[in-house]
């Protein structure tokens, strides 16, 4: 699949791709560069907030905080 940069270096993203991608308005999406002039394009969709808890068991036991200081 193709698409043209406009003079101002703007791009449309062929629906079929954002369609597969789950891509809406406002979605962001992150450009990486690779050494080899690869391109890796990711959907960043989620926010710092959602993630909150995703790392919490309840079963783990906690780590007071003067044995991480320990760690460094």
């Amino acid at each position: 699949m193709l698409a043209t940069i406009t003079s101002k270096g703007q791009t449309t993203i062929p629906k079929e791709i954002r369609d597969c991608l789950g891509l809406h308005a406002k979605d962001q999406i992150q450009f990486t560069l690779l050494p080899d002039q690869t391109v890796l394009l990711r959907v960043k969709k989620r926010s710092m907030s959602e993630l909150y808890g995703m790392l919490h068991d309840e079963n783990r036991e906690a780590i007071p905080v003067e044995k991480m200081k320990a760690w460094r």
